[in-house]
């Protein structure tokens, strides 16, 4: 039987790997690395770094293919329950599954381990899990081990040095398309991810003024951009601090706390 793992190896650094990832690594016999294109180049090297460092043997071999292309400008301004931004993803994880089930099928010889890399923790905002189950579901025969990593949302409270809940309260982890029309009124700590249109900046100001937000952006790299503040005085600073280091890496990934600066109740 094949095995494949699932391993989360962090939000940038290579030191945040837990020891039970460097351990499934060294059992690895074929890395399926995903590509994001020349723009991030750097994310490559990165993942090249977590393997010369702790996989020095070299005992593996590495199948690379590109993933395929999503689009992102369908249901724009409708939000992530619309049809068309439904249809969008669809399209793009079928397209991913039959590119998944053909690695695996074609380079994975039976009793093998193979293994995909994933930013953050594979439970979090990381299709690979589910895009596995729907291949197996269809007859391609493997077992699946998740092992879990540090995640963006980890790695910015890291930063900040924050407790994420208040005391008896829960934390939200959503999407920017989420909060467009405002945060949920009965969540006063709201961490947004894969935000690619700023929503924190188009909050009313009066919902805005009831806000700190503490973001961070290469969460874990020598790149790490970080910000804190009450929003309406610092939105401005990270909207631009935001398009400058996209403008000049082409790419990139932040994350961000929002929370009511209320007295904690």
């Amino acid at each position: 039987m094949r095995t494949v793992y699932v391993i989360g190896i962090g939000a940038g650094d290579p030191d945040h790997l837990t020891v039970g990832a460097v351990r499934a690594l060294n059992e690895v016999d074929v890395f399926f690395l995903i590509g994001k294109g020349d723009t991030k180049d750097d994310l490559a090297a990165l993942r090249t770094e977590i393997l010369t460092t702790h996989v020095p043997t070299g005992n593996y071999r590495i199948v690379e293919v590109q993933d395929p292309e999503r689009d992102r400008s369908a249901g724009a301004g409708e939000g992530a329950g619309s049809a068309a931004y439904r249809a969008a993803v669809v399209d793009w994880q079928d397209r991913r599954a039959e590119l998944y089930a053909r690695m695996i099928t074609d380079e994975l010889p039976d009793g093998a381990r193979g293994a995909f890399l994933v930013w953050g923790d594979p439970s979090l905002y990381d299709g690979t899990l589910r895009l596995l189950d729907r291949i197996r579901a269809a007859g391609t025969e493997f077992e699946v081990t998740s092992i879990p990593g540090i995640s963006s949302v980890q790695a910015l409270a890291a930063a900040h040095r924050l407790i994420l809940n208040r005391i008896g309260r829960p934390v939200l982890i959503t999407t920017g398309r989420r909060i467009a029309g405002g945060l949920p009124p009965d969540v006063d700590d709201v961490v947004v991810m894969l935000d690619g249109g700023t929503a924190f900046a188009g909050l009313p100001d009066a919902e805005a003024a009831e806000l700190d937000i503490y973001w961070g952006a290469y969460l874990g790299t020598p790149d790490e951009l970080l910000c804190a503040g009450p929003l309406l005085e610092v939105r401005d600073e990270i909207v631009t601090t935001r398009a400058s280091a996209r403008a000049r890496k082409g790419w990139i990934m932040d994350t961000y706390l929002l929370r009511r600066n209320a007295e904690e109740r």
